[in-house]
């Protein structure tokens, strides 16, 4: 981008003509025009495919076009009918792709048969399936298994993350970090505690009957635009929608429904927040803290003057513990403060309180501009302080809603997927297979970074994603992988993980989601868990991109039978030849949880699986619900954040991606056309530091251990974001995150705060 082009606004409505054509787009551009329009004909249908991007519910009763904009151009980037074949890596060395960007990378389309690096070449070579099985099994006996990590995306199925943590603890091995660890393992850290329940406790059924929404740190346009339906649905019932984030994102603001022809063909749209409030990046805290203080105190009035009571004293008393002293906290906190940390005035917080105060039932969602901060385990259980002030939790049209993102990232957690031996049926599967689970603690994302800086990471096994692109401290970390001993990665296509690699280094394609997955016993169906815990089927529509592909779970047996002794109770093979066979095994171990999966999975809207907490039945230690006092509302106390030159940076998507993939470099949604190396500031901030629109800047890091962490050559502009806050491109701006920038308790990445300063950048 030039320096005399100024980021324009987009005053248009999130959908209508601008989704149309950028799906229309996508599909020309992956050469799928036809054919993908009849592939998303049954997207997230009942008898359909699951989308492979987000994880919003899919409803009973769906919408003839039951996917989004982002899900489509997902759909196009999959079934697309571009390959990278043997001659692309005869053509490349790995040290020349890796100059290429990752939207180059992933542009080059699916690979197509098993390959492993060549170190005399450094190109990938093919193999065949069987020796790189052999030798993958071969490198991983040599080590201890507790120096090998097995990470899973939060795209696989159901079916392959229960045999994956199957095989990764028969190895010997608890080290099953996941993409959870990068984003919402603050909720399953905070919500336990405080509900008793790792999950929301919400439902498609309840946004029917709810009659205020709360929306926290979150992107729906982008990042769940399908959830558009229900707030659009809800606004035409009268539903309050009050909004705080830093970013005016456009799909909170206004929304057309491509379905509609009135929409479409007239100006018309529907105003989704009713009330919108822009708080500081970090003081999301402050802003609950704000609202649960006025409540209390209009509660206390209420009692002196003998008026009906505002908050629920009945639910308090009969299900709640620390009332009194989570009460007394927020009286203590001044508005100085709240109005500090939050940039947001007394009169603004009253008017959200207001509202709160007078529905029924309450929902309050939200993102990673929640959770990913240094305080964001206390930001999660804010949330659920104000929901159980007024009872707005277990029952119909009330409750906290996560919206997770990866298509099945809290369903692998469901069947094991876990770091943590607390939270896996270790006894159950120990009875189940004979054999005697590792009961140590495994490592998480951020532990298994540290793992490979510290030489204690021998192997890792990645099962999708983009592992290296995805976790903070790139320049840290990337001499350190080219140590360890082993790096698999399993794929559908090639991205940056697959070129930072290891001294022995495998690739190994797979099918995705929505190819025909044929075996044994004939066509098969995997199995996904939504945001809401509802578990769906899937199966694929379109032809495998390769003949040589193999499906997730033929992968994951044919490590096993490689790598593990025989074991009678396990038939690996059996289990490839009838994913049912798998189910009944899921079914075997969570019996609760999954009862006649087998019968049910196909259910219109799925099946929900129980979570206590929607009957107000508490599984906490003490049998109740806990209002827990915040430590601080300070979001970076302990950071070297201080000084007027000092900005909070915060991360985000745009608008043409889904996690590390990258489906185009504009973003519409924000006016940013043509690159993503760019920062946007408040026109204020600019001025006074010295900057002119589209300037070339330097940004660094202020960290506490010596280690320089910077960007040059990022564009700076002027944007509607709080004085003192800055937004910048995920995964773009990881490299300015460090390792140790995480949050207390749940180590994710603090992605959305980070202390950084700029100067003029060094090439002019």
């Amino acid at each position: 981008m030039s320096t005399d082009a100024p980021i324009k606004e987009y005053s248009h409505p999130a959908g209508g003509w601008g989704s149309v054509k950028a799906v229309a787009s996508i599909l020309v551009q992956e050469h799928v025009a036809l054919h993908g329009t009849q592939v998303l004909m049954h997207q997230n249908k009942p008898d359909g495919f699951a989308c492979v991007s987000c994880s919003w519910a899919k409803p009973a009763d769906p919408h003839l076009f039951e996917f989004c904009e982002n899900g489509a151009k997902a759909t196009a980037w999959e079934i697309t009918n571009k390959r990278v074949d043997a001659q692309f890596f005869e053509t490349h060395t790995l040290s020349e792709l890796e100059s290429w960007s990752g939207f180059e990378l992933e542009s080059q389309g699916r690979l197509g048969a098993p390959m492993r690096w060549d170190p005399a070449s450094d190109r990938y070579v093919p193999t065949t399936w069987e020796d790189a099985f052999a030798d993958i099994a071969s490198e991983l006996r040599a080590m201890d298994p507790k120096e090998v990590v097995f990470y899973a995306s939060g795209r696989a199925s159901l079916e392959t993350s229960y045999m994956y943590q199957l095989l990764a603890r028969m190895y010997g091995s608890n080290n099953l970090p996941d993409s959870s660890n990068m984003c919402h393992e603050s909720t399953s850290v905070g919500l336990v505690p405080a509900i008793g329940a790792p999950v929301g406790t919400v439902t498609l059924a309840d946004f029917e009957k709810a009659d205020c929404l709360f929306f926290f740190g979150h992107n729906t346009g982008t990042n769940a635009p399908r959830m558009l339906h229900q707030l659009q649905d809800a606004r035409k019932r009268g539903v309050e929608i009050i909004t705080f984030n830093p970013i005016r994102e456009r799909g909170l603001v206004d929304f057309a429904n491509p379905q509609s022809p009135v929409e479409m063909l007239t100006p018309g749209a529907t105003q989704i927040s009713t009330q919108y409030h822009q708080v500081k990046v970090g003081g999301d805290a402050a802003a609950i803290a704000g609202l649960c203080k006025l409540l209390i105190e209009w509660d206390d009035e209420a009692q002196r003057n003998g008026t009906p009571r505002v908050l629920d004293a009945a639910f308090i008393a009969e299900h709640t513990h620390g009332f009194d002293e989570f009460a007394a906290a927020m009286r203590a906190t001044t508005w100085k403060e709240i109005e500090g940390h939050a940039h947001l005035s007394r009169a603004t917080l009253e008017a959200a309180a207001r509202e709160y105060a007078r529905a029924k039932a309450v929902i309050v969602l939200y993102g990673m501009g929640i959770t990913q901060h240094r305080s964001g385990v206390h930001n999660v259980q804010m949330l659920t302080n104000l929901l159980l002030l007024r009872g707005n939790i277990g029952r119909p049209g009330a409750g906290i809603c996560p919206i997770r993102g990866h298509s099945n990232v809290q369903g692998q957690r469901t069947v094991g997927i876990t770091e943590k031996p607390e939270l896996a049926p270790l006894d159950r599967l120990a009875e189940l297979y004979d054999f005697e689970p590792p009961r140590d603690k495994g490592m998480s994302t951020v532990e298994a970074c540290r793992g490979v800086l510290d030489g204690k990471v021998k192997g890792f096994i990645g099962l999708g994603g983009n592992f290296q692109v995805a976790t903070p401290d790139h320049h840290v970390m990337d001499p350190a992988w080219r140590k360890v001993r082993l790096t698999v990665q399993i794929a559908t296509k090639l991205n940056r993980s697959h070129l930072i690699h290891g001294e022995v280094a495998y690739l190994l394609p797979c099918l995705g989601r929505i190819e025909i997955d044929r075996q044994a016993s004939g066509d098969q169906a995997v199995s996904v868990e939504d945001s809401t815990a509802c578990i769906h089927g899937s199966h694929g529509y379109v032809e495998p991109a390769s003949e040589m592909l193999l499906s997730e779970p033929a992968i994951v047996a044919g490590l096993a039978n490689a790598l593990l002794p025989r074991n009678p109770r396990v038939d690996w093979d059996a289990w490839v030849d009838d994913y049912a066979k798998i189910r009944g095994a899921i079914e075997q171990t969570y019996p609760d949880q999954f009862r006649d999966f087998n019968e049910r999975f196909w259910q219109p809207g799925g099946f929900h699986r129980p979570i206590p907490a929607c009957e107000r039945k508490w599984k906490t230690p003490n049998g109740k619900a806990n209002f827990i006092v915040p430590e601080t509302l300070d979001e970076d106390a302990d950071m070297p954040s201080t000084g007027p030159d000092v900005l909070r940076l915060m991360t985000t998507r745009g608008d043409s991606q889904f996690n590390t993939t990258v489906y185009g470099l504009d973003d519409r949604f924000r006016g940013v056309t043509g690159t993503r190396e760019v920062l946007l500031m408040h026109r204020d901030d600019l001025t006074r530091l010295g900057f002119a629109e589209g300037d070339a800047v330097c940004i660094s890091t202020l960290s506490n251990d010596g280690i320089t962490r910077e960007l040059d050559g990022m564009r700076v502009h002027a944007f509607d974001i709080p004085q003192g806050c800055m937004m910048g491109y995920y995964p773009e701006c990881n490299p300015l995150i460090p390792l140790y920038h995480h949050a207390k308790s749940s180590l994710v990445p603090a992605a959305k705060s980070i202390p950084v300063r700029l100067r003029k950048s060094s090439g002019g």
